[in-house]
């Protein structure tokens, strides 16, 4: 584990492998643990960096709200600090929209960009209230917010199938403190609707979507790529493509990364 200092706050990373640079930005209650199994393979080929973002993992919280560009410039600081002027982005959910900020903030930076999970589109009236509801209910009951949240994110299928993974999972989202928990729901409440930074077609882009997503339209989400060069493959489970759809997402993101 390696630590960076930004605006005074911790921030943890992992750098495995040589070559071409890869970042690994997790979700919403989930830390860089969640992509051991993909830095062991591709830093057999590449230079791959995971990072903790703010209030996630052993990243420490930077205050009320945090921000999609404030974690953009998180994964900025990180590179410099590593030397690194170009990586290709792989975000899931969150991680995308973090992503999506740093593209927009540090365009001469980013090689490709995968969504994986993920949206350029703003939260909707509707999904505002969601998330006032959800920053009442962890306040209330933090154990039952983060358990019932991640079970949540698989397709109904799939609950039973991976109840050691889900159990893993949750584990690990219980490590993400309060604050964490509250700053990235009100950050993630207010982000900018960046739909148009995708109709520039700036660099290669990979729309990866479960088609049984509990979080994610499908339909609606697909709309995002029209008349745009993206790239789309769809999956037919939920939210947590890094699990339910391991092997196959392995193999997509090799070809995306060649």
């Amino acid at each position: 584990m390696k630590n960076i200092l930004y605006k005074n706050t911790r921030i943890s990373y992992t750098d495995s492998g040589q070559g071409t640079a890869i970042v690994l930005l997790h979700g919403f209650l989930e830390n860089k643990k969640m992509w051991k199994d993909y830095v062991a393979l591709f830093s057999e080929q590449y230079r791959v960096i995971a990072i903790d973002l703010l209030g996630h993992g052993e990243s420490d919280s930077l205050g009320y709200v945090h921000s999609m560009e404030d974690n953009a410039n998180v994964v900025q600081e990180v590179l410099k600090h590593l030397n690194i002027e170009k990586a290709t982005i792989v975000g899931h959910s969150m991680g995308g929209y973090v992503g999506l900020a740093f593209a927009e903030l540090f365009p001469k930076n980013i090689n490709k960009l995968v969504l994986l999970n993920s949206t350029s589109k703003a939260d909707s009236h509707e999904k505002k209230i969601n998330r006032n509801r959800a920053i009442k209910a962890v306040k209330q009951n933090y154990v039952n917010f983060v358990n019932l949240a991640i079970g949540n994110l698989f397709s109904e299928n799939n609950r039973a199938r991976l109840t050691k993974e889900i159990e893993e999972a949750k584990v690990q989202a219980l490590k993400t403190p309060l604050q964490g928990i509250v700053a990235s729901l009100e950050g993630m409440k207010v982000r900018k609707d960046r739909a148009s930074l995708l109709q520039k077609n700036l660099f290669p882009v990979l729309l990866i979507l479960g088609k049984k997503d509990p979080v994610l339209n499908y339909e609606e989400s697909i709309t995002q790529i029209e008349n745009t060069m993206a790239k789309l493959v769809s999956f037919e489970d939920g939210h947590m493509s890094q699990i339910e759809n391991k092997e196959e997402l392995k193999a997509v993101l090799s070809d995306f990364f060649e």
